[in-house]
């Protein structure tokens, strides 16, 4: 985790969003270097330097995919370090440090609250600081609840002390959007795929993490009043509730077919909800049909909330379009949703998003198609799975090479810290001095 020294420094030539990308490159190295050394490995060996290094940021970004197994492969110390960066990848590095400083007795500057502003996706800066602490009771109270009810079914199934640390591991790891687990030879919760106690649980945990913070703090406040919700919360709830029900439906017609009723009604909610960046998977993904397939790499790209433990394009990024369309559609002037007005900034932004990872989503598996020589479906759906931080696999991820490894570990840094926040820090903001003159295009 970062020294608390690192948030005395000022701005300077750095700006929030370079301290974003900073914070979670050092989470990720430090991580690495800890995976690199012989204790961390099951065998007392020291592990390459790339597996480390996709390992860790596997886990920073939340993503779930994975070149060791982790049950196996990982001592108890190596386990620990992933359990870290996990929660510290899923609430953000400087929130955690921002707590920290102030449980310290240290005074939060003005710089240091943009900063938090802007990793949790916050609309202003004030009570920034109680904003945070929120967000770390929120998510202590749900993790707590979920290792609880977890470990009731795992203590009796693995013994007291091994069930409660499963516990304690798939809850943080599900309410962080993560996907990592300990059931070992990489088979995720397939053996769990007709338990309704545990595939509700981790369904839980994953919605729950795939809100927004914003999105709990309007639920703390007004309860189950939903018309004194924010616009963006209404649009979060409304979008997050679709997105699961529609694939859902998909995949119980045309999908899983062949499994009794029980365990086909929970395996079409469970891969409509984990798709959204959870990872953990309760059938064989390299089974689905071409066009589950398409429908999960969909879900994967839009991804969950933002200001929330998931990544992808974000749920809002996704409503901002659809409603933009239908602007377009029914010829008026500005897009809206609930009877409020979208503002262009909003959604030229979406259109940017979108238009970037459908770039990367494209060209990433056109190179890893010709590098390794596989399926283009299979390629997408990796693609999708990383830029997503998703985690779910058709299997492929262990057999991958050096560039294709490199790419992923790129796509998945990229789906977590956030589009417009990787571009803002790279790229110099320009000034408009004047405006140029007006000339109408036809498109479409």
């Amino acid at each position: 985790m970062l020294d608390l020294s690192f948030m005395k420094l000022r701005k300077g030539r750095m700006n929030s969003f370079h301290w974003v990308l900073l914070s979670f490159i050092l989470l990720i190295l430090s991580g690495t270097f800890l995976l690199t050394l012989p204790v961390s490995s099951a065998q007392g060996i020291s592990t390459p330097f790339l597996d480390c290094l996709f390992t860790a940021t596997s886990a920073s970004c939340v993503t779930g995919l994975i070149v060791k197994d982790t049950a196996t492969y990982w001592s108890t110390f190596g386990k620990v370090i992933i359990f870290i960066m996990i929660q510290i990848g899923g609430l953000g590095v400087i929130t955690m440090t921002l707590a920290l400083v102030k449980i310290s007795g240290r005074k939060i500057s003005l710089f240091q609250r943009s900063i938090t502003q802007e990793s949790l996706s916050a609309d202003h800066g004030g009570g920034i600081v109680n904003y945070v602490y929120f967000i770390i009771k929120t998510t202590l109270l749900i993790e707590t609840i979920g290792a609880i009810a977890l470990s009731i079914w795992f203590v009796p199934e693995f013994g007291t002390v091994k069930g409660i640390c499963m516990g304690i591991f798939h809850a943080v790891s599900a309410f962080c959007n993560a996907g990592f687990d300990l059931m070992g030879n990489f088979s995720s919760l397939t053996a769990y795929l007709g338990n309704w106690y545990i595939n509700i649980i981790i369904m839980l945990l994953i919605i729950f993490g795939g809100l927004s913070f914003m999105t709990w703090s309007d639920f703390s406040k007004h309860k189950f009043h939903l018309k004194r919700y924010t616009l963006q919360s209404k649009m979060i709830l409304f979008t997050t509730l679709w997105l699961i029900v529609i694939p859902a439906l998909f995949f119980f017609l045309f999908e899983y077919t062949d499994l009794p009723l029980s365990e086909r009604i929970l395996a079409s909610l469970f891969q409509s909800v984990t798709n959204r960046t959870a990872g953990f998977n309760t059938t064989d993904q390299s089974k689905l049909t071409d066009s589950s397939k398409l429908v999960s790499m969909l879900l994967m790209m839009v991804g969950g909330s933002p200001g929330s433990t998931a990544g992808g394009m974000k749920t809002t990024t996704l409503a901002v379009l659809i409603s933009s369309s239908f602007a377009v559609f029914t010829q008026t002037d500005d897009a809206h949703i609930f009877r409020r007005r979208i503002s262009d900034t909003t959604v030229k932004a979406a259109s940017a998003i979108f238009m970037i990872y459908f770039t990367l989503f494209i060209v990433s598996a056109i190179i890893i198609c010709d590098v390794e020589n596989l399926p283009l479906i299979d390629c997408l759906y990796e693609i999708a799975s990383a830029i997503g931080t998703v985690g779910l696999t058709t299997g492929i991820t262990p057999m991958f090479h050096t560039p294709t490894r490199l790419i992923l570990i790129f796509l998945m840094f990229f789906g977590r810290v956030g589009c417009l926040t990787l571009i803002y820090a790279l790229l110099p903001r320009i000034r408009e001095t004047s405006k140029l003159p007006l000339e109408h295009i036809n498109v479409g």
